[in-house]
């Protein structure tokens, strides 16, 4: 677990440095609240659709076993750390598809982390107990 908290660290880090270096940061606020629809925004979330659920079945399936068994922690943090740069980027470009997808996205790869790690301690605590009777 410590070594998720030094990679959080250290990719949050980078994104302040990297967030540090944008002098001239200009969100396009009208541009994200405009009320017209664009092809390539309906486009957008059609591939946001995609991508951004395609995680979801490692986490139903996952839930289902009430078990870790087979699953790799490490892509879905490192998706989701990726994840909350594309919402930053889709900030700078005042896009709305690549906003919200990610943060839905970020959503469901740190629930997969955070069930992995659920499971795992479950599944070490009940392997400890019955390994001492």
């Amino acid at each position: 677990m410590n070594r998720s908290r030094g990679w959080v660290i250290v990719i949050l880090f980078s994104a302040l440095i990297a967030m540090a270096g944008c002098q001239r940061l200009v969100i396009d606020v009208e541009k994200l609240v405009k009320p017209s629809v664009e092809l390539s925004e309906i486009i957008g979330f059609l591939a946001g659709l995609g991508t951004t659920f395609a995680a979801f079945p490692d986490l139903l399936a996952m839930l289902r076993r009430r078990s870790s068994e087979g699953m790799n922690p490490r892509m879905g943090f490192i998706m989701g750390a990726f994840q909350v740069l594309w919402i930053y980027y889709g900030l700078l470009i005042a896009s709305r598809p690549v906003i919200i997808w990610n943060v839905i996205a970020v959503l469901i790869n740190f629930l997969t982390v955070g069930a992995y790690a659920y499971f795992l301690r479950r599944e070490r605590s009940a392997g400890e107990a019955s390994h001492l009777k």
